[in-house]
């Protein structure tokens, strides 16, 4: 299905959001990137896919106003990961790992 299927970004920042649960927010979920993949990303490609994500239904964001006098007023938007990415990283995953268990023992020679 055309629209549907994960990027390797999009399956990267939907993996952090489930990771990350309660502190699923922008600069956390760069931080974590940056630190897990040895890997720069701008907060702009973190927003950028976040929106994707929402856009396919992958995502919910809700604000968060436990912190507001400490972030200067605002909230926080944290993620969260819907069913249906849930469902998608589990098939992203099973195609990796069916295509990697259907390698030749041959191949890297």
């Amino acid at each position: 299905m055309k629209g549907t299927n994960l990027g390797e970004l999009e399956e990267l920042v939907l993996l952090v959001v489930a990771n990350l649960y309660q502190e699923a927010y922008g600069f956390r979920i760069q931080e974590f990137i940056e630190e897990r993949s040895e890997r720069s990303m701008s907060l702009s490609a973190v927003h950028a896919t976040l929106q994707r994500l929402k856009q396919k239904g992958y995502l919910i964001s809700e604000y968060d106003n436990s912190a507001v006098s400490e972030r200067g007023g605002r909230p926080r938007l944290i993620f969260r990961v819907t069913k249906a990415g849930r469902e998608a990283l589990i098939l992203a995953r099973d195609l990796r790992n069916g295509l990697w268990d259907s390698i030749s023992d041959f191949a890297f020679n």
